[in-house]
C-alpha cells in the first residue's frame, strides 16, 4: 500500500495535464474561426475601453 496522501497518486498529475492540454487545444481551434474572432476582438476592445475610461482634466 502506498504511504502518499490521498489525490497524490502520479497518475492523475497525468490526467490532469492532459485534461488542460485538451481543453487549451479546444480554445485554441475556436478562436480561429472568424465569427470568434470577431466576438473576441469586440470583446477586447470593449475591455480596453473600460479600462481606459474617461480622459482626467
Amino acid at each position: 500500500m502506498d504511504a502518499a496522501p490521498a489525490g497524490t497518486h502520479p497518475r492523475m498529475g497525468i490526467m490532469s495535464k492532459l485534461a488542460k492540454g485538451g481543453m487549451a487545444k479546444k480554445v485554441a481551434d475556436e478562436a480561429r474561426k472568424p465569427q470568434n474572432q470577431q466576438k473576441i476582438k469586440s470583446a477586447i476592445s470593449s475591455f480596453t475601453n473600460k479600462r481606459k475610461g474617461p480622459k482626467p482634466r
